[in-house]
């Protein structure tokens, strides 16, 4: 995928982002949008990476202000908030393991 669109083949397969989690400041009331398919820059963000997949952002408005945990390994069953999902995946993570229901996940490169 190095400058441009995902191959077609991967297209349709969550990317592993990172193996841990990523804990963000976040403001009360204000709305982001958390990349759903791995493939940002801007993890937990959507950066736009996934154009030409089947995958779109997810918006997520912050309940309170303070520090959150949100999921990198897009494993997690409470999207967009980690639930320790990665720690069954510490071994397959990253692997090429099917690991998220409904779905494929592939490596990210």
């Amino acid at each position: 995928m190095p400058g441009g669109s995902p191959d077609i083949e991967d297209a349709e397969k969550v990317m592993c982002a990172s193996k841990f989690p990523v804990y963000v400041k976040v403001e009360e009331g204000k709305q982001y949008y958390y990349c759903t398919c791995g493939r940002s820059k801007n993890q937990p963000w959507c950066d736009g990476s996934h154009s030409g997949t089947k995958f779109q952002p997810m918006a997520w408005t912050a309940p309170k202000t303070g520090s959150v945990r949100f999921c990198r390994c897009k494993s997690t069953k409470t999207p967009p908030l980690c639930d320790y999902s990665h720690v069954g995946l510490m071994s397959s993570c990253c692997s090429g393991v099917s690991v998220q229901t409904g779905g494929l996940y592939v490596p990210k490169h």
